[in-house]
């Protein structure tokens, strides 16, 4: 249904079940897709006393009841050289993008920073926001600034590297200053030779093997990692890695390491280690184990996952009997790293 009193093409009633990747049926009371820097300033202009939800790819949220006011779905594009110099270029990429699209194009031109996430689902809009990282990168590492439009008055504000707080799957965009501002598009500078390769974390050394190191190949082997790890989202519904990995003290770390001899963690600063997350959900048997409608995939214990017919509460429950589990047994703290409205 059309909102027949504005020149909005602002739907009632609507269906997030296919802009959502875990499946989850739910309806909004009312859904508008963003086009251009002009039909954003113009929709919260007139729906200034409504609450705004704002939605892009859909890949790191949970819907777990009905979303009332307006839902807005980001589609800007746009990726634009703005600069380029001897060694490096600086690119603009608008909020709507494709994150994994934009990594692909940056790749076939010879760009370098991003190739090591490659495959994370989600828009260019939501990566500031979550500071997205993957195999020993972080968007921070090439970050430049952020242009958004504050929801309220619909100013326009950049924000630079320093001043979006960046922390480990954060920002002020998910703390200080969440549901403030809406992201329109994000600026970074990557390499253009002189590439600075990362291929120490996790298995991309020994995926690459004996071909030769660039930005295709590591690209190619993070994509073909992640692909043995992560279910396909439309054969099952999943947000890709549902909890973060906590950061413990090295003092609980030890304590651990005697009664757990075989933790999975590793050193990130001074007398801070890093634990993995999906070391501790394996570890109490939840890999492969489902509840109802919804499970823990049977490749990776990091990934929740809808069976079918799955609803937002089904997965909160399954979500926090892990979150307690693993609090009653390790003393940790597990943090979603996905947002659950």
């Amino acid at each position: 249904m059309l909102n027949r009193n504005s020149y909005l093409d602002i739907r009632s009633n609507y269906s997030l079940e296919k802009s959502n990747t875990f499946g989850l049926d739910v309806t909004s009371e009312s859904f508008y897709i963003v086009k251009s820097l002009n039909d954003l300033r113009n929709v919260l202009s007139e729906n200034k006393t409504r609450k705004i939800t704002v939605l892009g790819g859909g890949s790191n949220i949970i819907f777990t009841k009905f979303l009332d006011g307006l839902c807005l779905k980001i589609d800007l594009k746009g990726i634009d050289i703005i600069e380029e110099h001897k060694n490096n270029v600086i690119i603009n990429v608008m909020a709507g993008e494709n994150w994994h699209d934009f990594v692909k194009w940056t790749v076939n031109n010879g760009f370098g920073g991003i190739e090591n996430l490659s495959l994370i689902p989600g828009l260019v809009g939501a990566a500031p926001i979550q500071n997205i990282g993957a195999y020993g990168v972080e968007l921070k590492d090439v970050f430049i600034s952020c242009k958004t439009i504050n929801i309220k008055d619909q100013t326009e504000k950049e924000f630079d590297e320093k001043n979006c707080l960046f922390g480990y799957r954060t920002s002020r965009f998910k703390n200080i200053d969440k549901n403030i501002y809406i992201i329109t598009s994000i600026k970074i500078r990557l390499t253009k030779e002189k590439h600075k390769y990362n291929i120490s974390y996790g298995s991309i050394k020994e995926e690459i093997g004996n071909r030769e190191i660039n930005l295709k190949s590591i690209s190619k082997a993070v994509i073909k990692i992640r692909k043995s790890k992560l279910p396909d989202t439309n054969l099952l519904g999943n947000c890709g890695s549902f909890f973060k990995n906590p950061v413990i003290h090295e003092s609980k770390y030890f304590e651990l390491k005697k009664k757990f001899p075989s933790i999975s963690a590793f050193k990130v600063e001074k007398n801070q280690y890093k634990v993995s997350a999906a070391w501790l959900i394996e570890f109490l048997k939840y890999k492969g184990k489902s509840i109802g409608n919804v499970g823990v995939y049977k490749n990776q214990a990091l990934v929740l996952i809808n069976l079918g017919g799955a609803t937002g509460k089904e997965v909160l429950s399954l979500a926090n009997k892990i979150t307690y589990e693993v609090y009653s047994t390790f003393k940790i703290n597990l943090q979603p790293e996905v947002e659950i409205l």
